[in-house]
């Protein structure tokens, strides 16, 4: 599977015609290869943020050389943002299940993590057995990705069934959970950003349409 994140910074008076334009991306549903994509607005409302998963590189390729441009053409959305930052990679863990989720999920949360060299190994083991054991406990998690964006990169993208609860399992859960993965020691930096999903903004792969 591959993954690719955006990241738009939104000029506050442009809000409407990018979120018009984002449903408009609604026409790559037949796109082979598509898994799906997904996003919403930051807390702070100045940035878009999406998610999308393609089945692998070839199809992300594919889809970028034949058919991105004349859908973002359409889409009319390049005049409404002050900068964008588009990164994709290899997803290298999955967990639950990605096609229900990314049809009823209501919140991503993503975290941007930066390590520290040599440090990766023990991230993705962290992230296989203790993180996401442990939110699935928590109740409320649908699914969740790790997408290897650079060398010392990551992101962890995860899909819940609502704000409740994910907001429940950062009081409950998420403490405990921090504590015994040790974030310092393999982390440097790490953006986060939970965002309620437009569902007008929501396409998944369909084969006919």
């Amino acid at each position: 599977m591959w993954g690719k994140w955006i990241d738009c910074r939104v000029r506050p008076s442009a809000r409407g015609a990018f979120a018009a334009g984002q449903r408009r991306w609604s026409a790559i549903a037949d796109q082979p290869g598509l898994v799906g994509q997904l996003g919403g607005w930051s807390r702070s409302g100045d940035r878009a943020l999406l998610l999308a998963l393609w089945a692998d590189e070839d199809a992300y390729t594919r889809f970028m050389r034949e058919r991105h441009d004349a859908v973002a053409t359409e889409a009319a959305q390049q005049g409404s943002w002050d900068s964008i930052q588009v990164t994709s990679g290899p997803v290298v863990q999955t967990a639950g299940a990605l096609p229900d989720a990314l049809r009823h999920a209501t919140l991503l949360r993503a975290a941007d993590c930066l390590l520290h060299p040599g440090r990766a190994e023990h991230f993705l083991t962290v992230q296989r057995e203790l993180w996401f054991p442990g939110m699935a406990a928590a109740g409320g998690l649908l699914a969740g990705t790790v997408t290897r964006l650079a060398t010392d990169r990551y992101l962890v993208t995860t899909l819940w069934a609502s704000p409740e609860a994910h907001a429940a399992y950062t009081t409950d859960a998420l403490p405990a959970l921090r504590a015994r993965a040790d974030l310092p020691a393999d982390v440097a930096t790490l953006t986060g950003h939970a965002v309620p999903l437009e569902p007008t903004w929501r396409v998944r792969w369909t084969e006919s349409r």
